[in-house]
């Protein structure tokens, strides 16, 4: 796993809060931060230590381009916090506005990204343009190919995962929120229908409302309070180089690379497509809700079975609140990278760039990212227990969204005017005949 910027945890646990926050991951501290610059009294409960998964595992994007239309507005919304956000937390988080580009090597694909462009980004008045083969060669430099074109966002940028949402975390305790890690919470008790109190392994906390932003645990978290949520995971493969001078600022992708610079003067280098999908129990319960996902392009998964299956499957489904749960079983999804995937971007890379050949790869990891069957997160209240709401199913796109979903989340819970509409994120999409699937994200 990547080496993690460490938040110290609080040490007096508290009786009582006016929010609690379940998860460390981006969006739970982001919601935390929020919440406490509104002056309200919030407990943070992470089962392991802030950032463990995916929040500091993902590829350090923080793109509008491409994305599906349901998120371009959090987004928008989400990159004008990430542009002020080493100033609103006192430390560096990395960001930086560096563009991103696709670089485009047949027709097939620049009329995919043409499509897209005159969908989405006219519509939303994005900055990306579509560009020729000799800009896409003068904003990225050096390849070995001859580009048909290009899609390039000047305002995208991105951030380095393991230091800024520590750094968010950080300032969220400034602010007065009470950070506890390795502190697994059970589950919530109720009283005439609203949350009444979240139950940890540590002890009991009174609170007046709850967030649950548990990632990849959020829907095993759900099924023991009678609440079902459609959510499998994704095995993704990252790794990153020394130091390296290429001269190459932007991120970009192409081939079977996609690649972003560094701020210790390396890359962060990942598949551009392929990803690994462990066969699990729900993978059978949810088939057919995932199946629309899957009819659309499912040339990027490999499927796998192995001895995850078993692990899941040992896991509780049902427990009560005075025993141990399966978050004190597992703290951390650490799952091992799928080195023939890493090789293959590497080699892909190092054809297209030749600059990269002398590259000597520091690090491998890979974390596991949480989707829904629409690949569109969920931001919303639940069903059964008033104060209780859910903000996970980010499908890989958390880090990114982290700062707008938290914002969204914090008004929802405070009940103030919303940032962007939050129709395609409600809960409700899965229960009403929507039928989720995805759109035309790329």
């Amino acid at each position: 796993m990547p080496v993690i910027d460490r938040v110290s945890s609080d040490s007096d646990f508290p009786k009582k809060t006016t929010v609690a926050v379940i998860g460390g991951g981006i969006i739970g501290v982001t919601t935390a931060l929020e919440l406490a610059e509104r002056g309200v009294s919030v407990v943070l409960l992470e089962k392991g230590i802030i950032a463990g998964e995916q929040s500091s595992r993902n590829w350090g994007w923080c793109r509008q381009m491409g994305r599906d239309p349901r998120e371009i507005p959090l987004i928008l919304e989400s990159l004008k916090l990430w542009r002020g956000m080493n100033e609103r937390v006192e430390a560096e988080t990395g960001f930086r506005q560096c563009g991103i580009v696709y670089l485009l090597e047949t027709e097939a694909e620049l009329a995919a990204k043409e499509k897209w462009y005159a969908e989405n980004a006219k519509a939303f008045g994005l900055d990306t343009r579509l560009v020729s083969g000799a800009e896409a060669e003068r904003l990225q430099p050096g390849s070995t190919r001859t580009w048909k074109g290009g899609l390039y966002t000047s305002a995208d940028g991105r951030a380095e995962p393991f230091l800024a949402v520590p750094a968010m975390a950080r300032q969220a305790q400034k602010r007065g929120v009470k950070i506890f890690q390795n502190c697994a919470v059970r589950g919530v008790e109720t009283a005439a229908g609203k949350i009444a109190s979240v139950v940890t392994e540590k002890g009991t906390i009174a609170c007046e409302q709850g967030v649950l932003a548990g990632g990849a645990w959020s829907r095993r978290f759900l099924h023991n309070l009678g609440i079902e949520f459609p959510q499998l995971t994704v095995v993704n493969s990252v790794m990153r180089t020394e130091p390296l001078d290429t001269g190459l600022e932007k991120s970009c992708t192409a081939g079977k690379f996609a690649i972003r610079k560094r701020r210790d003067g390396g890359y962060t280098i990942a598949h551009r497509h392929t990803s690994v999908a462990d066969i699990l129990p729900d993978s059978f319960r949810l088939f057919f809700k995932f199946l629309p996902a899957l009819a659309m392009d499912w040339s990027g998964l490999r499927l796998r079975l192995g001895k995850r299956f078993l692990d899941e499957a040992r896991l509780k489904r049902r427990w009560k609140l005075d025993e141990r749960s399966p978050f004190e079983e597992v703290r951390m999804l650490d799952p091992e990278p799928v080195h023939w995937i890493l090789d293959e971007a590497a080699a892909s890379l190092r054809d297209y760039y030749p600059r990269f050949q002398s590259m000597r790869i520091a690090e491998r990891w890979a974390g596991v990212i949480d989707a829904t069957p629409d690949v569109v997160p969920c931001i919303s209240p639940l069903p059964k227990i008033d104060g209780l709401y859910l903000a996970s199913g980010f499908s890989g796109h958390g880090f990114g969204l982290g700062p707008g979903a938290g914002k969204l989340m914090a008004q929802m819970v405070m009940g103030e005017s919303l940032c962007v509409d939050p129709t395609p994120f409600r809960y409700g999409r899965f229960l009403d005949g929507t039928r989720p699937r995805p759109t035309t994200g790329l």
